[in-house]
């Protein structure tokens, strides 16, 4: 019999993509069982959800972090493996020559609170983390700390929109607003950019 492939999960609301993943697990539509759920939103109902089917959980505040980084840079500590210059090379999430600082601040507190995320992550082993609402986007720093293998990508995205058409955070907002008559949800991997990696 094969194994359960194990799955972490990122929200950041409710958590009802994370409830489908569970149904799925628990009356074998998948064959999986979830290893954790992380979120970036302490007051996230999905959390609810994931102690109801006693899942592990964690949190790592990004607003608290990137507040504390905003007050004062030299009291937040950056990863031991951060590098900036490689960040930018790789990214294309921000873009604007005009907008140095922003691009160096958004990478840099993401890298703070992904540091955190990773560190959560090490107690349980997982096969593959899916993106189930989770509402940031994870930069060339978590991306390649997870996904060690290029032709074996384990970050997977569900976006609430036919992809290429409506990347970003108002997928379905997006869709209505353009007058589309034919709307849905597009399942991919990520990769550095928004909603820009392969679909599956």
């Amino acid at each position: 019999m094969d194994k359960k492939i194990r799955i972490g999960a990122f929200i950041s609301g409710g958590g009802s993509n994370l409830q489908a993943i569970i149904d799925s697990c628990d009356n074998g539509r998948i064959r999986g069982e979830l290893a954790f759920v992380g979120s970036d939103n302490p007051k996230a109902y999905g959390l609810k959800r994931a102690a109801e089917f006693e899942i592990p959980f964690f949190v790592v505040d990004y607003p608290s972090i990137i507040r504390e980084f905003k007050e004062d840079p030299s009291k937040v500590s950056l990863p031991a493996d951060f590098d900036l210059d490689e960040l930018l090379s790789k990214q294309s999430l921000v873009h604007g020559a005009g907008n140095v600082d922003s691009i160096n601040f958004f990478l840099t507190t993401r890298a703070i609170a992904e540091a955190r995320l990773l560190q959560q992550m090490e107690g349980y082993p997982f096969d593959l983390l899916v993106l189930a609402g989770f509402m940031r986007n994870l930069t060339p720093y978590f991306i390649d700390r997870v996904n060690l293998d290029r032709n074996n990508p384990c970050i997977m995205n569900i976006h609430p929109a036919l992809l290429p058409a409506f990347p970003g955070v108002d997928g379905y907002g997006d869709t209505f607003r353009y007058g589309c008559k034919v709307g849905g949800c597009t399942v991919h991997f990520i990769d550095y950019g928004e909603d820009t990696g392969s679909i599956k």
